[in-house]
């Protein structure tokens, strides 16, 4: 993606730009640029510490938020999910999964998010549909809090892989 350093551009451009960086969570980027942006934040590194401070700053309500509810299964089924996520998905085979598997993700999920409060989440670049079963299968028995920290970590790790393929 060849995209000008962020530190030169307006905040529209840089919202379009960065806001889907966390999923469905444009206010990141907002702030970020509202919080100023340097020649610091022109990198995938500096900008992913700038939007990361913005996340664990935000209301626990608000990085809750970034970590919504809905499957996303269901949010592909109704075509909210980005672009960037269904591209991922697939890497990962989760664009193919057989009936069995897709019920066994759906029933796991569906015992995640009674159990949580949230979806499972997992930065899946890397990762095969199997080696996400497993984590999903070993997460599910955290409690509420380690499962926020984790899914915290895993959406900031999402938005620095996003990161480094737009910028250097």
């Amino acid at each position: 993606m060849n995209i000008p350093p962020p530190s030169v551009m307006d905040k529209a451009t840089f919202v379009t730009a960065f806001g889907g960086v966390f999923e469905h969570s444009a206010w990141i980027a907002e702030r970020a640029f509202e919080h100023g942006i340097g020649s610091g934040h022109d990198s995938s590194a500096g900008l992913h510490g700038l939007l990361s401070n913005i996340f664990r700053s935000a209301s626990g309500t608000e990085r809750l938020d970034v970590l919504h509810p809905d499957h996303p299964g269901k949010l592909a089924a109704a075509r909210r999910l980005t672009a960037e996520s269904t591209s991922e998905q697939a890497s990962a085979g989760l664009d193919a999964l057989t009936d069995g598997e897709r019920a066994r993700f759906n029933e796991l999920n569906a015992a995640y998010v009674a159990k949580h409060g949230f979806r499972f989440i997992i930065a899946v670049k890397g990762l095969n549909k199997d080696r996400i079963l497993t984590a999903f299968e070993d997460r599910i028995g955290h409690d509420r809090a380690t499962e926020l920290a984790t899914a915290a970590t895993q959406v900031e790790r999402i938005a620095r892989l996003r990161l480094d393929e737009m910028l250097p």
